[in-house]
């Protein structure tokens, strides 16, 4: 069986992935996926202590279906905005959307 130890260690380099790619880039489609990294280690995260803490419960496991859930919503949301940004725009850049002030 692994040990718990390597899921965390998973988690924190999807976590620290996410960030930067949130940080450097400027594509908003990559800017996505990025967060949906964050969101990911928080999954394993949530898994993995619950199998730490609470190995004959299953809460850990519900709130990472839960977190799954509203992941999803999140990014058909993120999606549908994007698309609208590139149909006014013609441009996926974060750049773009500063035209939006005035």
């Amino acid at each position: 069986m692994i040990p718990v130890e390597y899921y965390f260690v998973l988690s924190a380099l999807l976590f620290f992935i996410g960030v930067f790619g949130f940080v450097t880039r400027r594509n908003l489609v990559a800017m996505l996926i990025s967060v949906e990294l964050v969101l990911n280690a928080v999954d394993i995260n949530f898994a993995a202590f619950n199998r730490l803490l609470f190995p004959g419960e299953l809460e850990g496991f519900f709130m990472t279906l839960f977190s799954i859930g509203v992941s999803a919503a999140e990014s058909a949301v993120a999606i549908a905005i994007i698309i609208n940004v590139y149909r006014n725009f013609h441009s996926d850049k974060v750049n773009s959307i500063e035209n939006m002030k005035y």
